[in-house]
Protein backbone atom coordinates (compact mmCIF):
# COMPACT_ATOMS: atom_id res chain seq x y z
CA UNK A 1 0.00 0.00 0.00
CA UNK A 2 1.11 3.59 -0.47
CA UNK A 3 -0.32 7.09 0.08
CA UNK A 4 -1.16 6.34 3.42
CA UNK A 5 -3.75 8.56 4.92
CA UNK A 6 -4.17 9.46 8.30
CA UNK A 7 -1.19 7.47 8.97
CA UNK A 8 -1.20 8.29 12.84
CA UNK A 9 -2.17 6.31 15.64
CA UNK A 10 -6.12 6.40 16.11
CA UNK A 11 -5.90 6.26 19.80
CA UNK A 12 -3.55 8.76 21.81
CA UNK A 13 -4.76 7.69 25.04
CA UNK A 14 -4.53 3.43 24.53
CA UNK A 15 -0.97 3.55 22.16
CA UNK A 16 0.64 0.58 21.60
CA UNK A 17 3.83 0.29 19.11
CA UNK A 18 3.11 -2.29 17.26
CA UNK A 19 0.58 -1.34 15.07
CA UNK A 20 -0.18 -0.70 11.12
CA UNK A 21 -2.99 1.57 9.19
CA UNK A 22 -5.21 -0.27 6.49
CA UNK A 23 -5.50 3.31 5.01
CA UNK A 24 -5.24 3.75 0.92
CA UNK A 25 -5.98 2.26 -1.55
CA UNK A 26 -8.93 -0.38 -1.50
CA UNK A 27 -11.75 -1.46 -4.60
CA UNK A 28 -15.10 -0.18 -3.84
CA UNK A 29 -17.97 -1.92 -6.50
CA UNK A 30 -15.78 -2.60 -8.92
CA UNK A 31 -13.20 0.88 -8.59
CA UNK A 32 -10.47 2.23 -6.25
CA UNK A 33 -11.09 4.10 -3.89
CA UNK A 34 -9.39 6.04 -1.03
CA UNK A 35 -9.88 4.80 2.61
CA UNK A 36 -11.33 6.61 5.23
CA UNK A 37 -12.43 9.16 3.24
CA UNK A 38 -16.56 8.64 2.68
CA UNK A 39 -16.99 7.99 -0.74
CA UNK A 40 -19.43 10.82 -1.52
CA UNK A 41 -16.08 12.89 -0.85
CA UNK A 42 -13.84 14.37 -3.16
CA UNK A 43 -10.71 12.86 -1.25
CA UNK A 44 -12.02 9.68 -1.78
CA UNK A 45 -11.77 9.31 -5.39
CA UNK A 46 -14.78 7.47 -6.06
CA UNK A 47 -17.02 8.08 -9.16
CA UNK A 48 -20.55 8.26 -9.55
CA UNK A 49 -23.66 8.00 -7.33
CA UNK A 50 -23.00 5.91 -4.54
CA UNK A 51 -25.20 2.77 -3.51
CA UNK A 52 -27.12 2.18 -0.60
CA UNK A 53 -25.24 -1.31 -0.89
CA UNK A 54 -21.09 -1.35 -0.73
CA UNK A 55 -18.83 -3.96 -0.88
CA UNK A 56 -14.96 -2.86 0.35
CA UNK A 57 -12.45 -5.16 -0.38
CA UNK A 58 -8.27 -5.13 0.06
CA UNK A 59 -5.53 -7.60 -0.03
CA UNK A 60 -2.73 -6.99 2.58
CA UNK A 61 0.37 -8.70 4.26
CA UNK A 62 0.52 -9.57 7.85
CA UNK A 63 2.95 -6.83 9.23
CA UNK A 64 6.65 -7.82 9.52
CA UNK A 65 6.96 -5.71 12.59
CA UNK A 66 4.62 -7.43 14.65
CA UNK A 67 5.94 -9.95 17.51
CA UNK A 68 2.74 -10.33 19.99
CA UNK A 69 0.54 -13.36 19.94
CA UNK A 70 -2.80 -12.11 19.07
CA UNK A 71 -3.72 -9.65 16.24
CA UNK A 72 -7.20 -7.15 16.21
CA UNK A 73 -9.13 -5.44 13.61
CA UNK A 74 -9.84 -2.23 14.12
CA UNK A 75 -12.77 -0.11 12.38
CA UNK A 76 -12.97 3.68 13.35
CA UNK A 77 -16.71 4.22 12.08
CA UNK A 78 -18.64 2.65 9.63
CA UNK A 79 -22.05 4.02 8.30
CA UNK A 80 -24.69 2.45 8.78
CA UNK A 81 -24.38 -1.77 8.63
CA UNK A 82 -20.92 -3.08 8.32
CA UNK A 83 -20.57 -7.36 7.74
CA UNK A 84 -16.84 -7.74 7.38
CA UNK A 85 -15.17 -10.85 6.26
CA UNK A 86 -11.49 -12.05 6.22
CA UNK A 87 -9.83 -14.85 4.05
CA UNK A 88 -13.73 -15.95 3.41
CA UNK A 89 -14.56 -16.41 7.64
CA UNK A 90 -17.14 -14.27 8.79
CA UNK A 91 -15.78 -12.07 11.69
CA UNK A 92 -18.86 -10.37 12.44
CA UNK A 93 -21.50 -7.25 11.74
CA UNK A 94 -21.43 -4.15 13.73
CA UNK A 95 -25.01 -1.26 13.59
CA UNK A 96 -24.78 2.48 13.49
CA UNK A 97 -22.30 4.87 12.05
CA UNK A 98 -19.86 6.43 14.34
CA UNK A 99 -18.22 4.55 17.21
CA UNK A 100 -15.66 2.63 16.74
CA UNK A 101 -15.47 -1.35 17.11
CA UNK A 102 -13.03 -4.09 16.58
CA UNK A 103 -12.55 -7.82 16.19
CA UNK A 104 -10.16 -10.88 17.17
CA UNK A 105 -8.53 -12.08 14.23
CA UNK A 106 -5.89 -14.20 15.38
CA UNK A 107 -7.42 -17.15 14.42
CA UNK A 108 -7.80 -16.34 10.44
CA UNK A 109 -5.07 -13.92 9.75
CA UNK A 110 -2.31 -15.27 7.15
CA UNK A 111 0.98 -14.67 8.01
CA UNK A 112 2.88 -16.37 4.99
CA UNK A 113 0.41 -15.37 2.37
CA UNK A 114 -2.23 -12.43 1.42
CA UNK A 115 -4.86 -11.97 3.38
CA UNK A 116 -8.36 -10.91 1.83
CA UNK A 117 -10.49 -8.54 3.95
CA UNK A 118 -14.30 -7.83 2.61
CA UNK A 119 -16.50 -5.26 4.22
CA UNK A 120 -20.30 -5.15 2.99
CA UNK A 121 -21.98 -2.47 3.65
CA UNK A 122 -25.47 -1.31 3.91
CA UNK A 123 -26.53 2.03 4.26
CA UNK A 124 -30.27 3.36 3.71
CA UNK A 125 -30.47 6.57 5.84
CA UNK A 126 -32.59 4.32 8.31
CA UNK A 127 -33.53 6.95 11.32
CA UNK A 128 -34.02 3.74 13.35
CA UNK A 129 -29.83 4.39 13.45
CA UNK A 130 -27.94 7.64 14.29
CA UNK A 131 -27.69 9.92 11.08
CA UNK A 132 -27.13 13.56 12.06
CA UNK A 133 -27.66 15.79 9.28
CA UNK A 134 -27.46 13.81 6.83
CA UNK A 135 -30.28 13.42 3.59
CA UNK A 136 -30.84 12.24 0.52
CA UNK A 137 -31.99 15.55 -0.82
CA UNK A 138 -29.73 18.17 0.48
CA UNK A 139 -30.50 21.61 1.33
CA UNK A 140 -30.83 24.57 3.77
CA UNK A 141 -29.64 23.04 7.38
CA UNK A 142 -29.10 19.71 6.23
CA UNK A 143 -26.28 18.16 4.56
CA UNK A 144 -24.94 15.59 1.68
CA UNK A 145 -25.07 12.24 3.01
CA UNK A 146 -22.00 9.90 3.70
CA UNK A 147 -21.70 6.17 3.56
CA UNK A 148 -19.41 3.32 4.34
CA UNK A 149 -15.79 3.46 5.92
CA UNK A 150 -15.38 7.10 7.30
CA UNK A 151 -12.62 6.96 9.75
CA UNK A 152 -9.13 4.97 10.07
CA UNK A 153 -9.19 1.15 9.55
CA UNK A 154 -5.73 -0.36 11.20
CA UNK A 155 -4.23 -3.72 12.81
CA UNK A 156 -2.58 -3.80 16.15
CA UNK A 157 -0.53 -6.43 17.72
CA UNK A 158 -1.15 -7.58 20.89
CA UNK A 159 -0.18 -10.08 23.55
CA UNK A 160 -2.26 -13.27 25.26
CA UNK A 161 -3.57 -10.77 28.12
CA UNK A 162 -3.55 -8.04 26.91
CA UNK A 163 -5.49 -4.44 28.59
CA UNK A 164 -9.10 -4.09 26.60
CA UNK A 165 -10.05 -0.63 27.78
CA UNK A 166 -8.70 1.71 30.50
CA UNK A 167 -10.93 4.52 32.32
CA UNK A 168 -9.34 6.97 34.07
CA UNK A 169 -11.09 9.40 36.10
CA UNK A 170 -9.93 12.39 37.93
CA UNK A 171 -10.25 15.42 39.94
CA UNK A 172 -8.29 18.11 41.30
CA UNK A 173 -5.64 15.50 43.17
CA UNK A 174 -5.43 12.66 41.15
CA UNK A 175 -6.74 9.67 38.87
CA UNK A 176 -8.63 6.75 39.63
CA UNK A 177 -7.39 4.13 36.79
CA UNK A 178 -9.44 1.22 35.72
CA UNK A 179 -8.53 -1.59 33.28
CA UNK A 180 -10.32 -3.74 30.93
CA UNK A 181 -9.34 -7.71 30.47
CA UNK A 182 -6.75 -8.10 33.36
CA UNK A 183 -6.72 -9.25 36.81
CA UNK A 184 -3.36 -9.81 37.76
CA UNK A 185 -2.15 -6.43 38.61
CA UNK A 186 -0.46 -3.17 36.91
CA UNK A 187 2.03 -0.74 37.26
CA UNK A 188 1.39 2.85 36.46
CA UNK A 189 4.31 5.31 35.51
CA UNK A 190 4.09 8.92 35.75
CA UNK A 191 7.30 11.02 34.79
CA UNK A 192 9.44 8.25 35.80
CA UNK A 193 7.38 7.49 38.92
CA UNK A 194 6.22 4.07 39.53
CA UNK A 195 3.20 2.62 41.32
CA UNK A 196 1.73 -1.17 41.32
CA UNK A 197 -1.18 -1.92 41.94
CA UNK A 198 -2.41 -5.77 42.74
CA UNK A 199 -5.50 -5.37 41.16
CA UNK A 200 -7.21 -3.99 37.49
CA UNK A 201 -7.86 -0.69 39.76
CA UNK A 202 -5.93 1.53 41.72
CA UNK A 203 -6.06 5.43 42.49
CA UNK A 204 -2.46 7.73 42.10
CA UNK A 205 -3.01 11.03 44.25
CA UNK A 206 -0.76 13.73 42.25
CA UNK A 207 1.64 15.93 44.52
CA UNK A 208 1.62 19.84 43.83
CA UNK A 209 -0.95 19.29 40.78
CA UNK A 210 -1.44 21.19 37.86
CA UNK A 211 -4.74 21.76 36.85
CA UNK A 212 -6.10 21.75 33.51
CA UNK A 213 -7.80 25.32 31.84
CA UNK A 214 -8.37 26.10 28.41
CA UNK A 215 -5.31 28.73 29.27
CA UNK A 216 -3.05 25.87 30.48
CA UNK A 217 -4.24 22.58 29.54
CA UNK A 218 -1.82 20.94 31.27
CA UNK A 219 -1.51 16.91 30.49
CA UNK A 220 0.45 13.86 32.72
CA UNK A 221 1.87 11.19 30.85
CA UNK A 222 0.92 7.67 31.70
CA UNK A 223 2.79 4.62 31.09
CA UNK A 224 0.30 1.28 31.96
CA UNK A 225 2.49 -2.02 32.19
CA UNK A 226 1.42 -5.94 33.03
CA UNK A 227 2.72 -9.00 33.35
CA UNK A 228 2.67 -8.75 29.18
CA UNK A 229 1.59 -5.76 27.85
CA UNK A 230 2.79 -1.81 27.84
CA UNK A 231 0.59 0.82 26.85
CA UNK A 232 1.00 5.03 26.89
CA UNK A 233 -1.49 7.21 27.48
CA UNK A 234 -2.26 10.47 29.15
CA UNK A 235 -4.79 11.95 32.02
CA UNK A 236 -5.55 16.00 33.26
CA UNK A 237 -6.76 17.07 36.27
CA UNK A 238 -10.08 19.11 36.37
CA UNK A 239 -13.78 19.31 37.42
CA UNK A 240 -16.31 20.80 35.80
CA UNK A 241 -19.51 21.33 38.16
CA UNK A 242 -22.99 23.28 38.82
CA UNK A 243 -22.97 25.16 42.10
CA UNK A 244 -24.19 27.83 44.19
CA UNK A 245 -21.96 30.81 43.75
CA UNK A 246 -23.20 34.02 45.54
CA UNK A 247 -26.40 33.01 45.47
CA UNK A 248 -26.74 32.09 42.00
CA UNK A 249 -25.87 28.34 40.88
CA UNK A 250 -23.20 28.83 38.24
CA UNK A 251 -20.71 26.17 36.43
CA UNK A 252 -17.33 25.98 38.08
CA UNK A 253 -14.37 24.43 36.25
CA UNK A 254 -12.29 23.31 38.62
CA UNK A 255 -13.76 25.49 41.54
CA UNK A 256 -14.02 28.88 39.73
CA UNK A 257 -17.36 30.24 37.99
CA UNK A 258 -16.46 30.00 33.89
CA UNK A 259 -18.67 31.32 31.05
CA UNK A 260 -19.16 28.64 28.25
CA UNK A 261 -18.01 30.80 25.57
CA UNK A 262 -18.95 28.65 22.79
CA UNK A 263 -19.53 27.79 19.13
CA UNK A 264 -21.46 25.45 17.54
CA UNK A 265 -19.01 22.81 15.28
CA UNK A 266 -20.24 20.35 13.05
CA UNK A 267 -17.66 18.52 11.91
CA UNK A 268 -17.83 19.46 7.99
CA UNK A 269 -15.25 20.13 5.53
CA UNK A 270 -15.68 20.69 2.18
CA UNK A 271 -13.29 18.15 0.50
CA UNK A 272 -13.85 15.33 2.94
CA UNK A 273 -17.45 15.63 4.22
CA UNK A 274 -17.04 14.06 7.53
CA UNK A 275 -13.35 14.10 7.76
CA UNK A 276 -11.00 16.32 7.08
CA UNK A 277 -7.73 15.55 4.85
CA UNK A 278 -5.24 15.20 7.69
CA UNK A 279 -5.78 15.08 11.34
CA UNK A 280 -3.83 18.19 11.44
CA UNK A 281 -7.15 20.07 10.11
CA UNK A 282 -8.75 19.35 13.82
CA UNK A 283 -5.63 21.65 15.42
CA UNK A 284 -6.12 24.35 12.95
CA UNK A 285 -9.88 24.43 13.24
CA UNK A 286 -9.21 24.75 17.46
CA UNK A 287 -6.58 27.20 17.27
CA UNK A 288 -8.72 29.10 14.69
CA UNK A 289 -11.38 29.40 17.77
CA UNK A 290 -9.19 29.98 20.33
CA UNK A 291 -7.91 33.05 18.07
CA UNK A 292 -11.46 34.62 18.16
CA UNK A 293 -11.46 34.17 22.19
CA UNK A 294 -13.55 30.95 22.68
CA UNK A 295 -13.05 28.22 24.91
CA UNK A 296 -15.98 25.92 23.99
CA UNK A 297 -17.17 23.55 20.58
CA UNK A 298 -20.32 22.28 20.85
CA UNK A 299 -19.40 19.19 18.75
CA UNK A 300 -23.22 18.90 16.96
CA UNK A 301 -24.58 15.54 16.40
CA UNK A 302 -21.66 13.94 15.19
CA UNK A 303 -18.55 12.22 16.80
CA UNK A 304 -15.54 12.66 15.85
CA UNK A 305 -12.19 10.55 15.40
CA UNK A 306 -10.07 10.55 18.85
CA UNK A 307 -7.36 12.46 16.95
CA UNK A 308 -9.85 15.74 17.58
CA UNK A 309 -10.92 15.09 21.25
CA UNK A 310 -6.95 14.38 22.00
CA UNK A 311 -6.13 17.94 19.86
CA UNK A 312 -8.71 19.68 22.28
CA UNK A 313 -6.93 17.85 24.84
CA UNK A 314 -3.26 19.65 24.02
CA UNK A 315 -4.61 22.81 23.28
CA UNK A 316 -7.23 23.77 25.80
CA UNK A 317 -10.59 23.52 24.32
CA UNK A 318 -13.88 22.39 26.03
CA UNK A 319 -16.35 20.14 24.29
CA UNK A 320 -19.70 19.90 24.66
CA UNK A 321 -20.45 16.61 22.91
CA UNK A 322 -24.04 16.09 21.16
CA UNK A 323 -25.20 12.21 21.05
CA UNK A 324 -26.06 11.80 17.24
CA UNK A 325 -29.65 12.00 16.84
CA UNK A 326 -32.16 8.39 15.28
CA UNK A 327 -35.85 9.23 14.60
CA UNK A 328 -37.70 11.25 12.03
CA UNK A 329 -37.48 14.94 11.73
CA UNK A 330 -40.25 17.35 10.96
CA UNK A 331 -39.79 20.89 10.34
CA UNK A 332 -43.57 21.86 11.72
CA UNK A 333 -43.20 19.63 14.69
CA UNK A 334 -39.50 20.16 15.27
CA UNK A 335 -38.46 23.60 14.68
CA UNK A 336 -41.99 25.93 13.42
CA UNK A 337 -43.70 25.99 15.85
CA UNK A 338 -41.16 25.84 18.85
CA UNK A 339 -39.45 29.17 17.11
CA UNK A 340 -43.05 30.83 17.51
CA UNK A 341 -43.45 29.49 21.31
CA UNK A 342 -44.54 26.11 21.60
CA UNK A 343 -42.21 24.81 23.35
CA UNK A 344 -43.80 22.18 25.63
CA UNK A 345 -44.69 18.58 25.07
CA UNK A 346 -44.53 14.82 26.96
CA UNK A 347 -42.11 12.74 25.46
CA UNK A 348 -42.91 9.41 27.22
CA UNK A 349 -42.23 6.17 24.83
CA UNK A 350 -43.04 2.42 25.67
CA UNK A 351 -39.91 1.99 23.81
CA UNK A 352 -38.71 -0.03 20.35
CA UNK A 353 -35.77 -1.02 18.55
CA UNK A 354 -34.96 3.08 17.39
CA UNK A 355 -35.37 3.91 21.59
CA UNK A 356 -33.07 1.08 22.86
CA UNK A 357 -30.78 1.14 20.18
CA UNK A 358 -30.25 5.09 21.22
CA UNK A 359 -29.93 4.24 24.67
CA UNK A 360 -27.23 1.62 24.19
CA UNK A 361 -25.21 4.84 22.09
CA UNK A 362 -25.81 6.77 24.94
CA UNK A 363 -23.95 4.80 27.13
CA UNK A 364 -21.22 3.67 24.55
CA UNK A 365 -20.54 7.39 23.54
CA UNK A 366 -19.96 8.45 27.34
CA UNK A 367 -18.01 5.21 27.88
CA UNK A 368 -15.81 5.93 24.70
CA UNK A 369 -15.14 9.86 25.77
CA UNK A 370 -14.81 9.53 29.43
CA UNK A 371 -11.27 9.61 29.51
CA UNK A 372 -10.55 12.77 28.04
CA UNK A 373 -10.40 15.92 29.99
CA UNK A 374 -11.86 18.51 27.51
CA UNK A 375 -15.21 16.48 27.11
CA UNK A 376 -17.52 18.39 29.88
CA UNK A 377 -20.94 18.16 28.80
CA UNK A 378 -23.41 16.32 26.82
CA UNK A 379 -26.51 16.75 25.01
CA UNK A 380 -28.84 14.42 25.16
CA UNK A 381 -31.69 15.52 22.37
CA UNK A 382 -31.41 17.93 20.15
CA UNK A 383 -34.66 20.40 19.31
CA UNK A 384 -36.78 17.12 20.00
CA UNK A 385 -35.71 15.44 16.86
CA UNK A 386 -36.01 11.33 18.52
CA UNK A 387 -36.50 12.71 21.97
CA UNK A 388 -38.02 10.25 23.87
CA UNK A 389 -37.75 9.34 27.84
CA UNK A 390 -35.22 11.75 28.46
CA UNK A 391 -35.86 12.36 32.29
CA UNK A 392 -34.96 9.13 32.69
CA UNK A 393 -32.23 9.27 30.01
CA UNK A 394 -30.65 11.98 32.27
CA UNK A 395 -30.54 10.10 35.24
CA UNK A 396 -28.92 6.71 33.17
CA UNK A 397 -26.72 8.81 31.69
CA UNK A 398 -25.45 10.93 34.92
CA UNK A 399 -24.95 7.78 36.76
CA UNK A 400 -22.88 6.12 34.42
CA UNK A 401 -20.84 9.81 34.33
CA UNK A 402 -21.23 12.21 36.85
CA UNK A 403 -18.33 14.04 36.60
CA UNK A 404 -19.73 15.69 33.44
CA UNK A 405 -22.98 17.81 32.84
CA UNK A 406 -25.91 17.08 31.09
CA UNK A 407 -28.44 19.09 28.64
CA UNK A 408 -31.01 16.73 28.34
CA UNK A 409 -33.17 19.02 25.69
CA UNK A 410 -31.49 21.32 23.58
CA UNK A 411 -33.21 24.45 22.80
CA UNK A 412 -36.93 22.98 23.83
CA UNK A 413 -39.46 20.47 24.84
CA UNK A 414 -37.78 20.24 28.28
CA UNK A 415 -39.05 17.97 30.75
CA UNK A 416 -37.90 17.72 34.54
CA UNK A 417 -34.39 16.31 34.36
CA UNK A 418 -31.48 18.86 33.29
CA UNK A 419 -28.31 20.57 34.33
CA UNK A 420 -29.19 23.84 32.24
CA UNK A 421 -32.13 25.66 31.41
CA UNK A 422 -31.06 25.52 27.68
CA UNK A 423 -32.74 27.86 25.68
CA UNK A 424 -32.25 28.35 21.10
CA UNK A 425 -31.95 31.91 20.29
CA UNK A 426 -33.21 32.97 16.39
CA UNK A 427 -33.93 35.75 14.54
CA UNK A 428 -34.51 38.20 17.44
CA UNK A 429 -33.36 39.03 20.48
CA UNK A 430 -34.49 38.82 23.81
CA UNK A 431 -33.89 39.71 27.41
CA UNK A 432 -32.48 36.42 29.41
CA UNK A 433 -34.55 35.81 32.72
CA UNK A 434 -32.45 32.97 34.11
CA UNK A 435 -34.20 31.01 36.52
CA UNK A 436 -33.04 28.01 39.13
CA UNK A 437 -31.03 26.49 37.10
CA UNK A 438 -27.78 27.96 35.03
CA UNK A 439 -28.76 29.34 31.87
CA UNK A 440 -27.29 27.97 28.62
CA UNK A 441 -27.86 29.90 25.05
CA UNK A 442 -26.87 26.44 23.22
CA UNK A 443 -27.62 28.10 20.13
CA UNK A 444 -28.00 31.67 18.81
CA UNK A 445 -27.22 33.81 16.15
CA UNK A 446 -26.16 32.49 12.54
CA UNK A 447 -26.00 35.68 10.89
CA UNK A 448 -25.02 34.79 7.29
CA UNK A 449 -22.50 36.82 4.85
CA UNK A 450 -22.04 35.63 1.54
CA UNK A 451 -17.87 35.53 0.35
CA UNK A 452 -17.80 34.98 -3.51
CA UNK A 453 -15.76 32.20 -4.96
CA UNK A 454 -16.07 30.90 -1.46
CA UNK A 455 -19.46 29.58 -2.00
CA UNK A 456 -20.80 25.62 -2.00
CA UNK A 457 -23.86 26.39 -4.08
CA UNK A 458 -23.93 29.85 -6.06
CA UNK A 459 -27.57 29.70 -6.00
CA UNK A 460 -28.70 28.88 -3.42
CA UNK A 461 -27.93 29.93 0.44
CA UNK A 462 -29.27 29.57 3.86
CA UNK A 463 -29.07 30.98 7.20
CA UNK A 464 -30.84 33.49 9.59
CA UNK A 465 -29.74 37.09 9.00
CA UNK A 466 -27.89 38.23 6.22
CA UNK A 467 -25.15 40.62 6.54
CA UNK A 468 -22.96 42.43 3.23
CA UNK A 469 -19.82 42.38 4.84
CA UNK A 470 -17.36 41.64 7.83
CA UNK A 471 -18.04 44.85 9.52
CA UNK A 472 -21.66 44.30 9.40
CA UNK A 473 -21.22 40.82 10.39
CA UNK A 474 -18.97 41.79 13.21
CA UNK A 475 -21.33 44.13 14.33
CA UNK A 476 -24.60 42.22 14.50
CA UNK A 477 -22.27 39.40 16.59
CA UNK A 478 -20.90 42.51 19.13
CA UNK A 479 -24.81 43.84 19.98
CA UNK A 480 -25.83 40.29 20.39
CA UNK A 481 -23.58 39.77 23.12
CA UNK A 482 -23.95 43.45 24.47
CA UNK A 483 -27.82 43.57 24.73
CA UNK A 484 -28.81 39.73 25.50
CA UNK A 485 -25.65 37.87 27.03
CA UNK A 486 -23.66 40.21 29.10
CA UNK A 487 -26.44 41.78 31.27
CA UNK A 488 -27.99 38.02 32.27
CA UNK A 489 -23.95 36.49 33.43
CA UNK A 490 -24.76 38.34 36.57
CA UNK A 491 -28.13 36.72 37.14
CA UNK A 492 -26.86 32.97 36.09
CA UNK A 493 -26.24 32.75 32.34
CA UNK A 494 -23.81 30.40 31.94
CA UNK A 495 -22.79 30.41 28.75
CA UNK A 496 -23.50 30.75 24.83
CA UNK A 497 -22.61 28.47 21.50
CA UNK A 498 -22.68 31.07 18.87
CA UNK A 499 -23.74 29.03 15.45
CA UNK A 500 -21.60 28.70 13.28
CA UNK A 501 -17.26 27.46 13.22
CA UNK A 502 -17.40 27.56 9.42
CA UNK A 503 -19.86 27.50 6.48
CA UNK A 504 -21.60 24.08 5.68
CA UNK A 505 -22.48 23.68 2.16
CA UNK A 506 -25.56 26.12 1.41
CA UNK A 507 -25.49 27.34 4.90
CA UNK A 508 -23.26 30.42 5.09
CA UNK A 509 -23.62 31.38 8.90
CA UNK A 510 -19.98 30.31 9.89
CA UNK A 511 -17.10 32.47 11.10
CA UNK A 512 -15.34 30.76 8.15
CA UNK A 513 -15.69 29.59 4.87
CA UNK A 514 -16.49 25.89 3.97
CA UNK A 515 -13.16 25.82 2.63
CA UNK A 516 -11.80 27.64 5.63
CA UNK A 517 -9.83 30.01 3.75
CA UNK A 518 -11.96 33.13 4.48
CA UNK A 519 -12.08 34.49 8.17
CA UNK A 520 -15.27 36.27 8.17
CA UNK A 521 -15.20 38.60 11.16
CA UNK A 522 -13.04 41.19 13.03
CA UNK A 523 -10.70 39.42 15.18
CA UNK A 524 -10.11 42.15 17.48
CA UNK A 525 -13.74 42.76 18.21
CA UNK A 526 -14.40 39.74 18.35
CA UNK A 527 -11.17 39.11 21.19
CA UNK A 528 -12.99 42.17 22.93
CA UNK A 529 -16.53 40.21 23.81
CA UNK A 530 -14.05 37.21 25.10
CA UNK A 531 -12.18 39.81 26.85
CA UNK A 532 -15.34 41.49 28.89
CA UNK A 533 -16.87 37.93 29.68
CA UNK A 534 -13.81 36.64 31.61
CA UNK A 535 -14.01 40.31 33.11
CA UNK A 536 -17.72 39.90 34.11
CA UNK A 537 -17.00 36.11 35.27
CA UNK A 538 -14.10 36.53 37.30
CA UNK A 539 -15.89 39.54 39.47
CA UNK A 540 -18.73 36.80 40.24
Amino acid sequence: MTNTPWNIHPRPQMKREQWQSLNGRWNLNGQTVTVPYPPQSRLSGFQGDVPEQLCYELSFSYPEQFREARTLLHFGAVDQIAEVWLNEQFLGKHEGGYLPFCFDISDVIRKDSANQLKVLVTDTLDPSYPYGKQTKTPGGMWYTPVSGIWQSVWLESVPENYIHGITLDCDLNGVTITLEGINGGFIADIDGKKTTFGGNSGRLTIEDPILWTPEQPHLYPLVITTAEDRIESYFALRTIEIKQKSGVNRVLLNGTPIFLHGVLDQGYFSDGIFLPAEAEEYERDILRMKGLGFNLLRKHIKIEPEQFYHACDRLGMLVMQDMVNIGSYSFLRDTALPTVGFLKRSDKHSGDKRTDFFRQQMLDTIRHLRSHPSVVAYTIFNEGWGQHNSDELYQLAKATDPSRLYDSTSGWFAQKENDFDSQHIYFRLKKLKPQQRPLLVSECGGYTMAVEGHLYNKEKQYGYGACKNMDELTERIVEMYEKMIFPAIQDGCCGCIYTQLSDVEEEINGFYTYDRRVRKVDQEKMLRIASKLRYITRAL
